[in-house]
């Protein structure tokens, strides 16, 4: 079998097709391989690291790791060849005849050339030699433990045999047959060796032989028995694979480090300082500093500067970084104003509260002003670098994160850096307590949505407390994501959010999300729903209103409700209603 490159985008390896993820292409189906063989020849883990990220890593308990970047490719050869790839393994390894449904374990093996597999097999009714095109079969066995293996379809075929002594595995010659007898799921299995046939519907679930691999790509069988039994999914079941991710912003003290300079180059090559302070004499030293000037191609003062920088304290002087909540440290960076950025910086802000609050000066009564004085902040984020790391993965709902070494002995983690802008507005802390002391079946609408999410098992990446407040600030946050992308026409928008962050753009865009939020296409359905999505987890809530693209949510498009921002008739006030008077006393 010859090596075969695919182009997958550098972000979809910490997500769909991450460690274990199961990944379609037009040369088959493939599983992504483990960090331990992500190592791409001519490049080490130093050249990869990812570095002023102590905030994070401590953060998110992972202090004693490296992140580093996936191997991609930088160059390409004309001969094709290239410097950086990540192994994946076809895989489900068996596959069947689209034409007599024969069964062949790992046909590619002894193919060439085109890659195109073809049975062989002997037709039952003719005696003719079987030329129907080989495709994978479509279903694989997982496990909640994190397992992943072929489904033991000789095992599945005489379970319910009364002798299987007689007839024993063939890795060799096809001998199974796989028969429609319905539809979906609707396959048995024919041994043509003793007859033994499956039921005409594959079981859901199945136990997880131990004589097969832990992954596709591993020879290693499962660590003990497992008592729970596994799944038989299709390979598109999204139950397969569910990629752990997290992620946060590189902020102030590290955002400031102006990576790249000679300071900073010395400050991360620890064999270049020791060779220069360890030394022996003045002589030696001087020496030791020419030879680290050439190596940067530089002058030696700048040299000397760089390590007086270095013991002075480089790179954050003093300055130390406090870990706690995540969101609670980017929010108090966010409504801090700084005046002294520079342009190199990963964190950079520009305030508009002052400008956002004396619009208000000159407006009426109406929408706009309400507007205006909900919003007690309002943000520009002129840029912006997300660190976004992958932590392991799960299979068929199962509790057990497994980490990308599978075997979590390594000391690094996959991670991407992700640059941007943004808008960032807080709401008036008093107007959103008023609101929610209106009326109990505010609460009410909130406790359905708090007993259906306590009734799944959902893995996101902070605990979630589906309140009115976090309803009401996700779904506000979802219109504004969906107003930003239709008004195209809009100058500033689709990345230009500097721009929309000024407070006379802002103020049309908000106040138009206040006013699409009262109407769908799809009404009165969908604001009448009593729960529709995933689990029933939306009501007032749907891909014409209220969705956006998977990657732009961390909730996985629950939680969302219209209804919130609106209010309900006589039942509970919409958020405007509660500015300005705009209840009756």
């Amino acid at each position: 079998m010859t090596e075969e490159y695919i182009e997958v985008r550098l972000s979809d390896l910490l997500r769909y097709c991450s460690v274990g993820a199961i990944v379609r292409t037009q040369k088959g189906v493939m599983v992504v391989n483990d960090i331990r063989r992500w190592i791409s020849p001519g490049r080490n883990l130093e050249d990869q690291q990812i570095r002023h990220v102590d905030r994070i890593c401590k953060a998110l308990g992972i202090a004693n790791m490296r992140l580093c970047t996936p191997p991609h490719v930088t160059e390409q050869e004309d001969d094709g060849a290239v410097s950086g790839w990540i192994p994946a393994s076809r895989f489900p390894k068996w596959t069947r005849c689209l034409k007599c449904g024969l069964m062949h374990w790992e046909p590619w093996k002894e193919k060439r050339g085109d890659n195109e597999w073809s049975c062989g097999g002997t037709e039952t009714e003719t005696g003719d030699i079987c030329s129907g095109e080989l495709e994978q079969v479509p279903w694989v066995l997982v496990h909640g433990k994190g397992y992943l293996t072929d489904v033991p379809w000789h095992d599945l075929v005489h379970d319910n045999a009364s002798d299987t002594n007689e007839c024993n595995p063939d890795w060799e010659e096809p001998y199974l047959k796989m028969q429609r007898s319905g539809i979906g799921i609707g396959q048995s299995i024919l041994c043509t060796r003793c007859q033994c046939r499956s039921d005409e519907r594959l079981p859901l679930r199945f136990y997880f032989p131990r004589n097969c691999w832990q992954q596709p790509w591993i020879n290693e069988y499962p660590d003990s028995a497992l008592e729970e039994p596994a799944w038989i999914l299709q390979i598109n079941d999204a139950r397969i694979h569910s990629a752990s991710n997290n992620a946060a912003l590189v902020i102030p003290p590290e955002s400031r480090v102006r990576q790249g300079t000679i300071t900073d180059r010395l400050y991360n090559d620890l064999n270049s300082q020791e060779k220069i302070r360890n030394a022996k004499n003045e002589l030696a030293r001087k020496s030791a500093v020419r030879q680290v000037a050439d190596d940067y191609d530089c002058e030696t003062g700048e040299i000397e500067n760089s390590i007086r920088d270095i013991d002075g304290g480089y790179p954050l002087y003093g300055q130390e970084i406090k870990t706690g909540d995540l969101f609670a440290d980017e929010y108090e960076v966010l409504v801090r104003e700084i005046h002294d950025f520079k342009e190199d910086e990963d964190f950079v802000t520009k305030h508009w509260t002052r400008e956002w609050k004396a619009l208000a000066q000159n407006l009426g009564s109406g929408v706009p002003r309400r507007v205006v004085n909900i919003v007690s902040n309002l943000v520009a984020v002129n840029k912006l670098k997300e660190i976004m790391v992958l932590k392991g993965f799960r299979r068929a709902g199962g509790r057990e994160l497994v980490p990308p070494d599978i075997v979590g002995e390594s000391r690094w983690l996959p991670a991407l850096e992700l640059y941007g802008e943004g808008i960032f507005v807080t709401l008036d802390e008093a107007i959103l307590q008023r609101w929610e002391s209106v009326s109990k079946v505010l609460w009410e609408r909130a406790d359905t949505f708090s007993k259906r999410f306590a009734k799944k098992e959902f893995s996101f990446e902070f605990e979630i407390n589906p309140s009115p407040r976090f309803l009401l600030c996700h779904t506000l946050a979802h219109l504004m994501i969906r107003q930003l992308d239709a008004v195209a026409d809009e100058e500033g928008s689709l990345g230009g959010l500097m721009e929309m962050a000024k407070p006379e753009r802002f103020l049309r865009l908000l106040t138009s999300v206040f006013e699409t939020a009262t109407w769908c296409s799809l009404d009165p359905v969908c604001s009448e729903q009593d729960g529709q999505g995933p689990d029933l987890l939306n009501r007032a809530a749907c891909h014409a209103c209220a969705l956006v693209p998977e990657p732009s949510c961390s909730y996985g498009n629950i939680l969302l409700d219209r209804t919130f921002i609106n209010g309900c008739a006589s039942q509970f006030p919409g958020l405007l209603d509660c500015v300005d008077g705009g209840l009756e006393d």
